[in-house]
């Protein structure tokens, strides 16, 4: 088993996450895509969430050379998409990664995005980290090993929805105090 085993566990299950909530509440992925010039009905965000969603549950379950490909391939456009609208300055308050939440686009996201897209590379070359597998070969039945991969998912989501507002308060606070 791979080191990246944890990363990308904690990968997909944002995609899947992030894929189911766009699927239920499309709109503001619509809007965010909009603000970079690429007009796309609220129908094809909720069925790119659906796959979204699927992608992220064949890793989890999984965990092969295949699904690696597809998790890698989707925190590439993140990361191209956040890229492109931080470049752009485009007015986007939320990048409609986790639905309706607000997650602004931001240096942070770009980092986690990179990052997941490292864990997926790895396990491209290191294969056979499906949950299955990799409980198997944990101690206390893989109690701990979820509690991290619950517990990296949650920072994770939390880094990209209220990190960049907090520090975007505390820059205006800043600037506003100069």
């Amino acid at each position: 088993m791979t080191l990246a085993a944890g990363p990308f566990a904690i990968a997909a299950t944002l995609l899947l996450v992030g894929g189911l909530a766009k699927a239920w509440r499309p709109t503001d992925t619509a809007h965010a895509l909009r603000g970079l010039g690429v007009p796309v009905p609220p129908f094809a965000v909720r069925l790119g969430g659906l796959v979204e969603a699927a992608v992220g549950l064949s890793a989890l379950v999984r965990g092969d050379r295949v699904s690696a490909i597809l998790v890698a391939l989707s925190y590439l456009a993140f990361s191209g998409f956040v890229i492109v609208a931080l470049a752009r300055h485009a007015p986007i308050a939320s990048c409609g990664c986790f639905g309706r939440l607000d997650t602004p686009p931001s240096t942070v996201h770009v980092v986690l995005d990179l990052g997941a897209l490292l864990a997926a590379v790895t396990v491209v070359f290191e294969p056979g980290v499906g949950l299955s597998r990799v409980l198997r070969d944990q101690p206390l039945a893989g109690v701990p090993f979820l509690l991290l991969v619950i517990t990296g998912t949650f920072v994770a989501f939390v880094a990209m929805t209220l990190l960049p507002r907090v520090i975007a308060a505390t820059a205006g606070a800043d600037a506003g105090s100069a």
